[in-house]
């Protein structure tokens, strides 16, 4: 098998004009000293899962809600951890709360303009997911985070309404138990197996 393989790299090189110096599976990085260093590529991480038997129609539904979930909250969780580890280089430099307040106000505004036509066309599922993803990315749930950002009375007021709708801002992400399922979720969605 592997000798068939070498023959069709080597027909298909010679069917491109490529020699054979030409054709590695290394990355090559030039070196300071004229040497040149030989990197192998890196490869993302492969999950292997048992299969999922589900005990009966209600729990496919669950799962399948939840990849659907996983791959629309995901990338939004992931850019609130972005952006709030860049917020909080940023407001390390500013030196007066007059400075901070104007650069709150501003990313607040960025940020509504960006998101906020796509968080009203999430469902309830979708926002309780993105609550839970939020806690996974940044290590704060949302409460903790709004408390900090915009003022305790602020955070109180939303975790209300939060309540109102049967969701809760408190609410944190446990992998390794509760959550299980959404982890395995995320993991072949970040390989890119699912």
């Amino acid at each position: 098998m592997k000798r068939l393989a070498l023959i069709f790299l080597l027909a298909i090189s010679a069917a491109f004009g490529c020699d054979a110096q030409s054709f590695s599976l290394y990355e090559a990085i030039p070196l300071d000293d004229g040497d040149t260093l030989y990197v192998a590529p890196s490869l993302p991480p492969a999950y292997c899962y048992p299969p999922l038997r589900f005990r009966n129609r209600k729990a496919e539904k669950f799962y399948w809600r939840t990849v659907r979930d996983v791959k629309k909250c995901l990338p939004y969780a992931k850019v609130v951890g972005k952006t709030l580890n860049q917020a909080d280089v940023d407001l390390a430099r500013l030196k007066t709360e007059k400075e901070r307040k104007a650069y709150l106000d501003k990313l607040e505004k960025e940020i509504k303009r960006k998101y906020e036509p796509v968080l009203w066309d999430m469902s309830y599922s979708q926002g309780k997911m993105l609550i839970k993803l939020i806690n996974r990315e940044t290590n704060f749930t949302s409460y903790e985070l709004l408390r900090v950002y915009r003022g305790k009375v602020n955070a109180m007021f939303w975790q209300g309404v939060a309540r109102i709708f049967r969701a809760n801002l408190k609410d944190e992400y446990d992998g390794s138990d509760k959550d299980r399922i959404t982890e395995r979720v995320i993991n072949l969605v970040e390989a890119g197996q699912l």
